[in-house]
């Protein structure tokens, strides 16, 4: 393990570039904007933020299709733009970790311009290139995320090229040494600029089976998860040939031996497999990455049995690394809608932060997670997202979860005060809990969130415990943190709109600790004697927590 640690148990502030701030009036969020609002982002107590991708672009799919490593797109501002965002946040003692799109490029970088020309030229094979079948229909049945075969025909070369997800995505061909070399030069630069970790987008998907092997058919009973709903063929297929091959290990570890020559570097690896959590464990370990995360908690279960069921499950194939978890982010709905359906109240909001901050392992927070923002219900013809469109109407895209930031109680929510639109609409019901609004507020989520997350910081239980999870009845979800040489910390969720009471089995006495920012349950009795030997009974309000000591 790295010597230096400071994402272990790191709140990871994700921002969403395009949403959080316009400063130019041209309806798209910014970099300045970013460091504009980087006190705002301090007061909330996180230790780093993530900023999704800000390179080059044709915005295909909003910045996850890069056109150029190193440069900076102009919508978003410069690299010396950048350079001040990062001078900036290193000043205010926040960690800055940036996207890396590693697996495929746009159509318009110039690798692919020059490897779609013909078959000869020197970055011929530096994508994923077949003929097709004698029937001129693609080399294999792989589909696409984004609805549809997962090859597209390109006439210059008489050949098809790989894209699991936008036709305008290509996949670069990691079996080819040079892609690798290169991928770590890009890598490199925003290393030696001073970035302090990467998240790496679909880590998973860098290298393909080499010899184009049919995925196998799904049963129509499993064709759920993972974000995917019946309705997309891509659910129809295990995807066990064109994603998660063994020959990516050998990458992560030459990643890792770049990340290590610079010692505050972290990787944190999205990870979405047939078996994420075993794919999660995998892939992080003292000479591969240092942390993942997987969908398992973007999902729609919000039962204590699911979300234990989870946690326990990888805790028992991670032996190395570090977990980390988010229950929302730019690819799905809000937590609190997904969860906690049209009207949540905000205590629920509140409940969540506590709730996954609680977790073993680092976190990710979503901007506007801390507002308790639902999900947008943004009408077709206001609709971006190419995933959406192709879907419309059962699945409604991902624009949803990506509306700008409400900063005030003005037009769009003070996001831009440009004359023109913004390029996402910005719905009334989240101008009504705006960032200004809810700092006036005392029991506002933000002001809970704060003092959480906060609060939080001074506990090494929650930072850095070990998990054991303590059995109740649903829908009570409980665990007992320990860290080395610090008193163990038991945390008990109602996940309910409804006060519960519930006898939990422990051995030690428990003394209830009120944390700032949540509805605190009490022990009812410390020292109950139930059917199965000693424990405590407890009383927790509508959505409410209890922490407590335990010795």
């Amino acid at each position: 393990m790295a010597m230096n640690r400071w994402w272990q148990g790191a709140v990871i502030y994700q921002i969403y570039p395009r949403s959080f701030l316009d400063t130019n009036g041209d309806g798209v969020g910014d970099l300045a904007g970013i460091i504009d609002r980087l006190d705002y982002v301090a007061s909330l107590g996180v230790d780093a933020i993530w900023i999704s991708p800000f390179f080059k672009s044709p915005m295909a799919d909003y910045g996850y299709d890069i056109a150029d490593y190193r440069a900076v797109d102009p919508l978003f501002g410069t690299l010396d733009d950048f350079d001040r965002l990062l001078a900036r946040a290193h000043g205010l003692g926040i960690k800055v970790m940036i996207d890396q799109v590693l697996s495929h490029t746009s159509i318009e970088h110039d690798w692919f311009r020059q490897s779609r020309e013909s078959r000869v030229n020197p970055r011929a094979d530096w994508y994923v290139w077949a003929d097709a079948r004698e029937d001129g229909t693609p080399p294999n049945n792989w589909l696409s995320i984004f609805g549809g075969v997962a090859w597209k025909w390109e006439p210059r070369r008489s050949q098809y090229y790989l894209h699991n997800f936008l036709t305008s995505q290509p996949d670069l061909n990691f079996h080819h040494p040079d892609v690798q070399a290169a991928t770590l030069d890009n890598v490199r630069f925003w290393l030696d600029k001073g970035v302090d970790g990467l998240r790496l987008d679909a880590i998973n998907f860098c290298f393909h089976d080499a010899q184009l092997r049919d995925n196998p058919p799904k049963p129509a009973h499993l064709r759920t998860g993972r974000g995917f709903s019946a309705d997309n063929p891509y659910a129809f297929q295990y995807h066990w040939h064109n994603n998660t091959q063994p020959e990516n290990l050998a990458f992560l570890e030459d990643l890792r031996a770049l990340l290590d020559r610079y010692p505050d570097a972290a990787a944190l690896g999205e990870i979405s497999s047939e078996d994420s959590l075993a794919t999660t464990a995998e892939y992080c370990n003292d000479a591969r990455l240092h942390m993942g995360y997987s969908f398992e908690l973007l999902t729609d279960d919000f039962s204590a049995g699911y979300i234990r069921g989870t946690v326990e499950a990888l805790e028992a194939k991670m032996t190395q690394g570090w977990p980390c978890w988010a229950i929302s982010n730019h690819d799905v709905r809000r937590a609190v809608t997904r969860w906690g359906g049209a009207n949540p109240p905000p205590e629920f909001a509140a409940q969540l932060v506590a709730m996954v901050c609680s977790l073993r392992g680092s976190v990710c927070l979503y901007q506007g997670e801390e507002l308790g923002l639902p999900e947008a219900d943004v009408p077709f013809e206001s609709l971006r997202d190419p995933y959406g469109i192709a879907f419309w109407p059962n699945f409604k895209g991902r624009d949803g979860c990506r509306t700008p930031m409400p900063w005030t109680g003005a037009a769009h929510g003070g996001f831009t005060d440009g004359t023109g639109q913004p390029w996402l609409p910005v719905p009334p019901e989240h101008v009504a809990r705006n960032v200004a609004a809810q700092e006036d507020d005392p029991h506002s989520v933000l002001n809970a969130t704060r003092a959480f997350l906060h609060w939080r910081r001074a506990q090494p239980a929650l930072c850095t415990g070990a998990i054991a999870f303590v059995d109740a009845p649903e829908p009570v979800l409980a665990f007992v943190r320990e860290p080395h040489g610090h008193a163990a910390l038991l945390a008990v969720f109602n996940l309910s709109g409804a006060p519960v009471e519930c006898w939990l089995p422990l051995a030690q006495p428990a003394q209830s600790v009120d944390a700032p920012g949540v509805r605190n349950g009490r022990i009812v009795d410390g020292k109950a004697d139930g059917a199965d030997g000693p424990g405590v009974l407890v009383h927790l309000p509508a959505h409410g927590v209890l922490y407590a000591t335990l010795g």
